[in-house]
């Protein structure tokens, strides 16, 4: 598995998959073809879908020039490695071509292709949750101790700086009102939901205080903000929303909010290396599911829960989340996107505190619900995987 640092990219929103990885294909493009008259971006798939509402283009031709950069759309024709799949064509003074180049964007803000080679990025040594919670049972570890000894002397200053990112995406968004961009004129709610958790008996008080933080940073990420993907954009929201919440109501600090980064981050790229993290290639599952599963084993760890205890609560978080498509409204990160955060936030609570009272035994480990995830992925028909075709997206599509 690669680094936990690519889990965790810290960038402007709304989408990992459908802004941050085109960006960043157009910047890697256009330091290759610097002296190119005319630029071609065509957009396949999912990518070309919900491009639109995901500000695809706009991300592009904020690297490559509106003046010389066209965009193609053909959502109707999907590339065999990927659904997000985009290709950058450059051409000189006399149209003739210079370059042109086949990408794919897989979720979290990462790029590959058939001829991807990440052996040598591969840094830790065992892939699934059963082989690591053997081996840091045998040594009296537990998750981030074991992160700790496979990643470079940084981490702790990287899932600082993350964890700072987090809180002002949290902090940013409660100090917003008014109307999201995107034409389906919602209005932001986490300031009025934090006003009102105020004036709740202490017992509501904390947990209407985590819909506030999730719609804090949801609505930041969906308006362009900077945001930490955790494990995609789309899911911004419920990882931040939950370390906040155990922040400021329950006192634990930094060091052991980043530390619980390192295990939320482990789980999350279990979740990377064996299944997906794309809603494009899984559905919602992979985003909010993953991020539900990440925030579920930060808190058990936090509360104290053992390694066995921690792989539960993870494990509860991703399988009540099976099935869930992705279906978004006009392709914008916002129906249903936002409140999903909210709710999966409130579950990753219940799924630490539900694997807390219990003796971590369980029937169905973290592993065998990755699988399963990976396989209902393949079974979801593309209408309900990030392609604005069906569900609500398709019951719900403004007049125009």
């Amino acid at each position: 598995m690669e680094s936990i640092k690519k889990i965790y990219r810290i960038g402007n929103g709304p989408s990992s998959s459908h802004t941050m990885g085109p960006k960043k294909a157009a910047r890697n493009f256009l330091w290759e073809t610097a002296n190119a008259k005319r630029y071609t971006v065509t957009l396949y798939g999912s990518l070309a879908a919900t491009g639109r509402g995901h500000l695809t283009d706009i991300a592009i031709l904020d690297v490559l020039g509106e003046e010389r950069t066209e965009i193609i759309w053909k959502p109707e024709i999907v590339l065999d490695f990927h659904t997000n799949g985009l290709k950058f064509e450059a051409f000189d003074q006399e149209g003739k071509l210079i370059k042109d180049y086949i990408t794919y964007s897989v979720g979290g803000g990462q790029l590959a292709d058939e001829n991807t080679d990440t052996s040598e990025t591969h840094i830790y040594q065992h892939k699934k949750i059963t082989e690591i919670l053997e081996y840091i049972g045998k040594r009296g570890m537990t998750f981030w101790e074991y992160v700790k000894k496979y990643e470079d002397d940084d981490i702790w200053e990287y899932l600082a700086e993350v964890w700072d990112v987090m809180k002002k995406s949290v902090e940013d968004g409660l100090d917003e009102e008014g109307v999201l961009p995107g034409g389906l004129f919602l209005r932001r709610k986490a300031m009025l939901y934090h006003t009102r958790a105020k004036s709740f008996k202490p017992s509501l008080q904390g947990r209407c205080s985590v819909k506030a933080y999730a719609l804090a940073v949801s609505e930041h990420n969906a308006s362009g903000g900077l945001i930490v993907t955790a494990p995609t954009c789309g899911s911004a929201g419920v990882l931040p929303a939950v370390l906040y919440h155990l922040s400021k109501e329950h006192g634990f600090n930094d060091k052991q909010i980043i530390w619980a980064l390192a295990t939320a981050g482990l789980f999350g790229n279990i979740i990377k290396e064996n299944a997906s993290i794309s809603g494009a290639e899984v559905g919602c599952q992979g985003e909010i599911g993953s991020a539900c599963s990440m925030a579920a084993a930060a808190a058990n760890q936090l509360f104290g829960g053992f390694p066995q205890q921690i792989e539960y609560a993870a494990e509860i978080g991703l399988e009540h989340h099976l099935g869930l498509t992705c279906d978004p409204i006009c392709g914008l990160v916002q129906v249903p996107c936002i409140e999903r955060n909210v709710f999966a936030a409130l579950r990753a609570l219940d799924a630490s505190l539900y694997s807390l009272m219990s003796d971590g035994q369980h029937l169905v480990s973290f592993d065998k619900v990755v699988k399963t995830m990976k396989l209902t992925g393949k079974d979801i028909p593309s209408l309900y995987r990030e392609t604005a075709e069906g569900g609500l997206a398709l019951l719900l599509r403004p007049k125009e």
